[in-house]
């Protein structure tokens, strides 16, 4: 990793391994197992730069440097961090998101886990969440662009617009699930251990485009954009118990438990 004119940076990574470049750096990959293929998959927000600026050589000819995102700091990318209240973990290097300890996160339900990264002083961000075996979250919504990578567990996901009816998708660790913008989406753990995710998305609470993070948490009866257990149709816990019973397990979990 390097700054246009800077000396080049190297840091080790890993499967699991978490990282962003800082804005308009150079950046090369390099495969260090001898033995195997390196895969990684990465997002951008390149779509909506192209759409908002609509000049190709403006973006790919543009040579500034952003010196206050990055400057060659050798600990820059050391896995450091700075904890906020809210979850948030700030930082420009995540080892492992495959056993980084998360968070409790209530409002979410069932007894769920989280951690709200800020990466690399970028818009883009991203976040872990968990949780446990034979529960679900509650439904919410939010903007378009966040990829929902399933790192461990087996379950299912509904899908649907506001006032359309309820699409379910299958997943394992692998799987991922973008849900469309503004589009209802409910998480759902019929496997046999918990189930954690990573999402790469828009959406940073330092450098804040829309106000739509307060409302993630909040009730649809209040004006927010979430479906509280007590408010989500009878057929989605019916629907849960028989997915479970499928894997050889009977639900004691109940959302009536889980305000």
């Amino acid at each position: 990793m390097w700054k246009e004119g800077g000396k080049k940076q190297t840091f080790e990574w890993q499967e699991g391994s978490l990282f962003s470049p800082p804005l308009n750096t150079w950046y090369q990959h390099f495969n260090g197992s001898g033995d195997k293929p390196a895969r990684f998959l990465c997002c951008t927000n390149m779509p909506l730069i192209l759409n908002m600026f609509h000049n190709y050589d403006f973006i790919f000819q543009n040579d500034f440097v952003f010196t206050d995102r990055y400057s060659g700091e050798d600990d820059f990318f050391s896995g450091k961090g700075q904890s906020y209240p809210g979850r948030v973990w700030d930082t420009n290097f995540v080892a492992d998101v495959y056993n980084f300890k998360l968070l409790e996160w209530k409002e979410r339900g069932a007894g769920g886990t989280n951690v709200m990264f800020e990466i690399a002083n970028n818009t883009m961000c991203a976040h872990i969440s968990e949780f446990p075996v034979g529960t679900y979250k509650k439904g919410h919504r939010h903007g378009p662009g966040a990829h929902v990578i399933i790192l461990n567990g087996h379950g299912y996901s509904l899908l649907w617009p506001e006032g359309s009816k309820k699409e379910k998708f299958d997943w394992d660790a692998g799987s991922m699930v973008v849900p469309p913008d503004r589009w209802w989406h409910q998480h759902f753990n019929t496997g046999k251990e918990p189930a954690r995710y990573l999402a790469l998305r828009w959406g940073s609470r330092k450098f804040c485009t829309a106000p739509e993070e307060e409302k993630l948490a909040k009730s649809v009866k209040l004006g927010g954009d979430q479906i509280e257990y007590e408010d989500e149709d009878e057929d989605v816990y019916a629907l849960f118990k028989s997915e479970c019973a499928k894997n050889g397990f009977q639900v004691t979990w109940s959302p009536k438990d889980h305000k």
